[in-house]
């Protein structure tokens, strides 16, 4: 009949169709929560795991990328009859929504017609060890404490706190230079791990691999980009944030 097949292999949730994640990666979650991202408020995000815990064995013994692993080589074998013919490309999860992005907005308060900065989330304990390792490394080590102080409430505008403000924000600032590489570059990091995992599994079989990269558009007419530098992407008016990713998912045959 010529049925051709794109597959997704998601790794996350979704509020929308009310599908949460497996109930034994919950029931793991309920003792440690940390293995959520979480905001500033101690909010955590359960659409999906922190990428701080990709390679931490906290799910039965086992990392969450040996997890994505052995799911996508069990695909592949269940599926192999079908790969090339029938299934001709897979689109592999990258975070929330299956896109390569923090869970930024999730406690927005209006899902569509976002007005707000939303949040950074790395305030996990995973998250806040990365940061700190690198603080250390960079001399710094009262910069791995937590995230920018001065930012405004996720549902506020940029002008209400300094920190992603067009004149004199302290987005600007060398702390907040480095805490924004360091926060888009494990999202980097992950995005590489992830996709580079799938074109290991399946590149003996003729299928395209491919992966969602989030788009923010909101406060893009600003200086800061907050929507942006929130989700992971250090994307502002002076600095090409988009450039590092595509590179990334051409390296890893996307």
């Amino acid at each position: 009949m010529g049925l051709k097949l794109h597959v997704s292999l998601c790794f996350h949730a979704s509020q929308q169709q009310k599908i949460s994640l497996p109930d034994w990666v919950s029931q793991i979650g309920e003792t440690e929560p940390s293995i959520y991202f979480t905001d500033r408020f101690g909010r955590n995000s359960k659409d999906c795991l922190s990428l701080a815990i990709d390679e931490v064995p906290i799910l039965n013994g086992k990392s969450p990328v040996q997890v994505y692993r052995e799911f996508s080589e069990r695909f592949k074998s269940v599926f192999s009859p079908f790969m090339g013919s029938t299934i001709t490309g897979i689109t592999i999860g990258l975070g929330p929504d299956g896109e390569l992005c923090y869970p930024s907005c999730h406690h927005a308060a209006k899902p569509t017609g976002l007005t707000g900065v939303s949040e950074f989330q790395c305030y996990d304990k995973y998250m806040l060890q990365n940061l700190k390792e690198h603080a250390e490394l960079a001399g710094c080590p009262l910069w791995g404490l937590g995230g920018p102080h001065d930012v405004p409430d996720h549902n506020e505008p940029p002008s209400m706190s300094n920190f992603f403000k067009n004149e004199g924000g302290s987005w600007e600032t060398p702390y907040d230079d480095f805490f924004l590489s360091c926060y888009s570059g494990q999202l980097l990091s992950h995005g590489a791990c992830i996709l580079s995992l799938a074109s290991n599994v399946f590149h003996d079989v003729p299928v395209s691999i491919s992966g969602k990269l989030s788009l923010k558009h909101t406060w893009y007419q600003t200086q800061s980009h907050p929507s942006e530098l929130t989700a992971g992407f250090y994307k502002t008016a002076k600095r090409d944030g988009y450039e590092a990713v595509v590179e990334m998912f051409a390296n890893n045959s996307c």
